[in-house]
């Protein structure tokens, strides 16, 4: 199984952003910026079926999406039969769980204004079944250009856009330990202003 990233057809999409916005979330609507998402690992927690995965599902939260990665059993399996067994049983829970998944998705989309993606952890490998490809516009001066042109010439990807994506996972692998920081910091302000009066 591919670790991450991998682009497949199912809820998920921008549709479940669009809804969100076109309902109006009070100052979300005015500002272009998402509802706050402070509790939203405790309410999935308390919303997901508990019979789902063997303990608290993984959340990630950007703008645009919030990711549901939950542990499963891992089959049975020789060696050799071990990726067949463990994309067998992915597919399997992503089957029989997607009417499910799309309910909670709309509800979640609802409260927090974004689209929500889903994924199974078997062992230590993840298997993303939705996921959102969200175009980022940046200007860029030449030399910033040469570097990303530099990667295209090169074959280390095939345009710009995979260029820039590429320099993101290597800044992201590199600097995990220190954006992990930065993230609880910026969670703790988030608290903080959530307790504030309201306007």
């Amino acid at each position: 199984m591919r670790a991450h990233g991998r682009m497949a057809t199912g809820h998920g999409k921008t549709g479940g952003l669009a809804m969100a916005r076109g309902r109006g979330q009070g100052r979300w609507a005015e500002r272009g910026e998402p509802p706050a998402a402070t509790d939203v690992a405790a309410w999935f927690t308390g919303r997901l079926p508990t019979e789902w995965f063997t303990g608290p599902p993984e959340i990630t939260v950007d703008r645009e999406e919030i990711t549901v990665v939950g542990s499963i059993p891992e089959p049975e399996a020789d060696e050799a039969g071990q990726a067949a067994a463990r994309a067998g049983r992915a597919n399997r829970f992503r089957e029989e769980t997607r009417g499910a998944r799309m309910t909670i998705a709309d509800e979640a989309e609802a409260r927090y204004g974004r689209s929500v993606a889903w994924g199974v952890r078997i062992g230590d490998e993840v298997e993303l079944f939705t996921n959102l490809s969200v175009p980022v516009m940046t200007r860029l001066r030449q030399p910033e250009r040469r570097v990303l042109d530099t990667l295209v010439d090169s074959g280390v990807a095939r345009s710009r856009s995979d260029a820039l994506a590429w320099c993101v996972r290597l800044v992201g692998d590199n600097t995990e330990a220190w954006l992990g920081r930065l993230r609880e910091a910026m969670e703790q302000v988030e608290q903080v202003r959530a307790e504030g009066p309201a306007l």
